[in-house]
């Protein structure tokens, strides 16, 4: 059934760019949608029922693309169901699932390098409704090109960017159907040394390695993994959740990541991946994607698998610096879609 607040006139959700001006008079005419693109286009925007994020990076039917101000990526939310907003600082994200109906999920925006990304990465697993009304979503980021901007979430309620709260819409989902989260990982461990850490975080100084105590950045050294294409694969009861590499300093002997690792979880190095594209192709030909609403993309995969220009198939959505599926995740291709 399709929601009052929908644009999709065939029940089809809408997922894809459009222009800025087409995107203004959809907002206009109350539709409920999750946007992503420049700062430069969302400030464009009048106040509506939306939430958005800041990217220029997207994967589309065609490949990967680079946008510029002219355009947004829309998704049609209205047509996935009920929706309502809210935004949370980061002493309230508990309440992102807390809030949450019992029957669909939340839709989450998180701005990277700010408290709430922090806090959420380090709790949102063990947040009280975590799993049971689950919060999928990205991390937002900006042009790599200019490295000195910021990210934002946008509260569309009230038309406003902010650099550290985290903008969420919930779904309601009709009882007739049931989201289904998929997580696309190209990555498995390879084989090699199984990886302890001590305490949870984004910045490990050590690590236990067969048993013997190492500094992490030594260690990264050692295997030569300072390039950061490969991320850690940690065993989250058989699921594989990548923690990435940011930036090695051996001569401070620190390591940072995008993610955090956890003490009493089995890390390796990945695998080599030979091509990325068609390594995601193979994954999503597993996996039925035809009731698909909603995805994102890691930006190391776009980077380090050039996909700039190359489809892989699968759904549309914003290339990301970091993405949400209960829990923050790395390297990885997220999918909500519905049975």
């Amino acid at each position: 059934m399709k929601s009052p607040n929908s644009i999709a006139s065939d029940g089809t959700p809408i997922n894809g760019l459009l222009p800025v001006d087409a995107v203004i008079d959809l907002i206009k005419a109350g539709a409920s949608l999750s946007l992503a693109g420049r700062k430069a286009a969302l400030d464009r925007l009048p106040a509506g029922r939306w939430i958005a994020g800041t990217s220029p990076y997207f994967m589309t039917a065609d490949g990967g693309r680079i946008i510029d101000d002219d355009v947004l990526f829309v998704t049609d939310l209205g047509s996935i169901g009920e929706v309502t907003f809210a935004t949370y600082d980061a002493d309230q994200l508990e309440r992102i699932s807390g809030d949450a109906p019992d029957s669909g999920l939340a839709l989450a925006v998180i701005p990277a390098g700010s408290r709430c990304h922090t806090e959420f990465a380090q709790n949102a697993a063990s947040y009280p409704m975590a799993f049971l009304r689950p919060t999928v979503g990205w991390i937002s980021g900006y042009d790599l090109a200019h490295p000195d901007e910021s990210a934002y979430a946008y509260d569309g309620q009230v038309a406003t960017a902010y650099e550290d709260r985290v903008a969420v819409a919930h779904i309601t989902i009709p009882e007739s159907e049931s989201p289904v989260i998929e997580i696309v990982n190209i990555f498995a461990p390879d084989g090699g040394d199984v990886i302890r850490f001590e305490e949870a975080g984004f910045t490990p100084e050590w690590c236990l390695v067969g048993g013997e105590r190492k500094r992490f950045a030594d260690y990264v050294v050692e295997r030569g993994r300072e390039g950061g294409d490969l991320p850690l694969v940690g065993d989250f009861g058989g699921a594989r959740v990548n923690a990435s590499l940011k930036t090695v300093d051996a001569q401070a002997g620190t390591v940072e990541l995008y993610a955090p690792v956890f003490a009493g979880v089995d890390y390796s190095f990945a695998a080599p991946v030979g091509d990325y594209a068609d390594g995601f192709r193979k994954a999503l030909e597993t996996q039925p994607f035809d009731g698909a609403v909603w995805s994102c993309n890691c930006i190391l995969n776009f980077l380090f698998g050039q996909l700039e220009g190359v489809a892989i198939g699968g759904v549309a959505g914003p290339v990301t610096f970091g993405e949400v599926a209960y829990q923050l995740l790395n390297q990885t291709m997220v999918v909500i879609r519905k049975d």
